[in-house]
């Protein structure tokens, strides 16, 4: 999701033009959701798809978990870091976008890799009997604790959790409506890992604000 107001587009497009570009597959892919797809905004990008390459590389993971995986963009990008025998597994909850990201996953070198489950999180995550390295949340806002509890217990020591949109649009400095609960269930997550003392976290003003925790 883009940061909207809080880079100007044209300090966010001289980064574009200064940073990896998108391969052939991640482009079309791009261009396709923002052609296809009701909220194309969801789509992680080339800037944060570098960057989730880069700390995947960095780590050099045998295990990815994703939570919320849309179209499948950011899904591609952090399976690029994967150890030689890593693999990742990657949940999206609309089963409407199924065959889109199969189709997209199908064109890839690295689709042996890649595992994607359709159905809800809080119901998958317990049925995997892994230990993760790196998990990526994007997903339903209102449920980031749900998420965070649930995958917390399965990440190993030393690992680390990224958590996507945690600026919200800026709407975590501003006054909050009554009825706004993607931005209360934002704020208050960002107070609990901030408290949560068996974790190292930084939140990152990059786009929509990435969250980055490591388990101690």
């Amino acid at each position: 999701m883009s940061t909207f107001d809080l880079i100007r587009s044209d300090i966010e497009s001289y980064c574009e033009a200064h940073s990896t570009p998108e391969n052939e597959l991640l482009y079309r892919l791009n261009r396709h959701t923002n052609l296809e797809t009701l909220n194309p905004r969801m789509l992680s990008g080339q800037l944060q798809g570098v960057f989730l390459s880069f700390i995947a590389k960095m780590l050099s993971p045998k295990t990815i978990l994703e939570i919320g995986t849309f179209t499948g963009y950011s899904a591609l990008c952090l399976a690029e870091g994967l150890s030689e025998y890593g693999y990742l597994h990657t949940i999206e909850a609309n089963e409407e976008y199924e065959e889109r990201i199969k189709n997209y996953f199908s064109q890839s070198p690295l689709k042996n890799k890649i595992v994607l489950h359709i159905g809800k999180a809080e119901e998958i995550v317990p049925t995997l009997n892994e230990t993760w390295d790196l998990v990526f949340i994007d997903a339903d806002k209102e449920n980031y604790q749900i998420f965070y509890d649930i995958v917390f217990p399965k990440v190993r020591k030393g690992g680390f959790i990224l958590i996507d949109n945690t600026l919200w649009n800026g709407k975590v400095v501003r006054e909050v409506a009554p009825n706004d609960k993607d931005t209360k269930s934002v704020m208050a997550f960002n107070d609990f890992v901030q408290n949560d003392n068996r974790v190292r976290n930084l939140l990152l003003p990059f786009r929509d604000g990435i969250m980055i925790v490591e388990k101690l």
